[in-house]
């Protein structure tokens, strides 16, 4: 991957761009996005600009993750119906729960840091197992990884969308990192 002067991004899962473009205003360089749905990615290529690979984010045919080693961040909105709710919250035996594919990715690419988010059903004491192997396996990979959820209302956004985050990054950043605290009503 070449240089560049502001820090990179790959989000996987990407969508139509929220978080994309939220991570370029915050100074990311997107390097990539991957999305699934044909619909999402036409709209989030032509109102940024961004490349944009259309396909399953597993699939080999559609990017290979070892092409973006050394990738500032790796971010995305891996799949909530595993644990939503509003669905049958099947955790690791829905085939759309993503997570520990990311994880994975983490050892291929090496970001210096990682920043996936999902629904609120996520903290749910069912799953605390599952978000505790997550950690584990950063653990393992050479991270300091935790879970936060966070509500977009208290950020400005008008819109009751509380999302559960995980970030992980080198234990050297992560001695900087706080998690942003909610804007004054």
């Amino acid at each position: 991957m070449q240089q560049r002067s502001q820090p990179t991004v790959v989000e996987i899962c990407a969508g139509a761009g929220g978080q994309a473009l939220g991570l370029h205003r915050a100074g990311f360089d997107p390097v990539l996005a991957v999305e699934l749905d044909g619909f999402a990615a036409q709209t989030l290529r032509q109102s940024t600009g961004f490349e944009v690979a259309v396909g399953d984010v597993a699939d080999a045919a559609v990017w290979r993750p070892s092409d973006y080693e050394g990738i500032d961040l790796l971010a995305g909105g891996v799949p909530c119906p595993p644990f939503s709710i509003a669905g049958q919250q099947l955790g690791t035996s829905d085939e759309r729960d993503l997570f520990a594919w990311a994880v994975e990715q983490v050892a291929v690419m090496q970001p210096r840091a990682l920043l996936l988010e999902n629904v609120r059903g996520l903290t749910a004491p069912r799953f605390s197992g599952y978000r505790q192997r997550v950690l584990d396996r950063l653990a393992q990979l050479g991270y300091v990884a935790n879970w936060k959820l966070l509500h977009a209302a208290d950020f400005g956004v008008a819109q009751l969308r509380p999302r559960f985050v995980l970030v992980a990054m080198r234990p050297d950043d992560a001695a900087y990192f706080r998690w942003p605290e909610p804007l004054a009503s």
